[in-house]
């Protein structure tokens, strides 16, 4: 792919990441809207032709957000990890993990969709997650102040519970619980919670 192609198709994707996460803040708002791929392309300077040269489907550019976005979260895991307490880093980055849910949220039906044909896998993302949480427990662990016997797995596990246990009656107070949720986790890997 051309240099100035490759530009443009991260443009389209970093668009369109943009809108789903306007969407999400909409939809705390309790507002319904679905992506706009006129909009993602005026979003992102370049022409409906150009988006659909890069993305012949609306779930083919949702599959290159979701990735883009889960890579991002996933390779902050160390930064966040090695900059500050643990417990605060990694609470830190599970907030982000939350923004990177309610995101999803936006995607509706299409996101369900590609998980049925299987161009996203929770296995992938659920290891893929995992893998991004150990950074944090082993300095934790290190440090004395996480539990030893908590596996990254589990941690990812409570999270995701976290995430769909919230009462999801109203979207403000639904983050605010799962905010709270993961604060508790956070607790409960702490040494001193036994």
């Amino acid at each position: 792919m051309r240099a100035d192609a490759a530009r443009k198709r991260e443009q389209v994707v970093a668009a369109a990441g943009d809108e789903l996460a306007d969407l999400a803040v909409a939809a705390r708002k309790g507002e319904t809207a679905r992506l706009s791929l006129d909009k993602v392309a005026a979003r992102a300077r370049v022409g409906v032709a150009t988006l659909y040269r890069h993305f012949p489907t609306r779930e083919a550019l949702l599959e290159a957000v979701y990735h883009q976005e889960l890579t991002r979260l996933c390779e902050a895991a160390p930064g966040l990890a090695a900059g500050a307490p643990p417990d605060e880093a990694l609470l830190t980055w599970m907030y982000r993990y939350l923004d990177f849910v309610d995101s999803k949220r936006a995607m509706g039906s299409d996101l369900r969709t590609m998980v049925a044909s299987g161009a996203i896998t929770q296995t992938d993302t659920r290891a893929r997650l995992t893998a991004a949480v150990e950074p944090f427990l082993a300095k934790g662990i290190g440090a004395g102040v996480f539990r030893s016997d908590v596996p990254a797995g589990d941690v990812v596990a409570a999270m995701a519970g976290a995430v769909f246990a919230a009462d999801p009656a109203d979207s403000t107070q639904q983050r605010e619980q799962t905010e709270r949720l993961l604060a508790l986790l956070i607790d409960g890997l702490s040494c001193t919670s036994r």
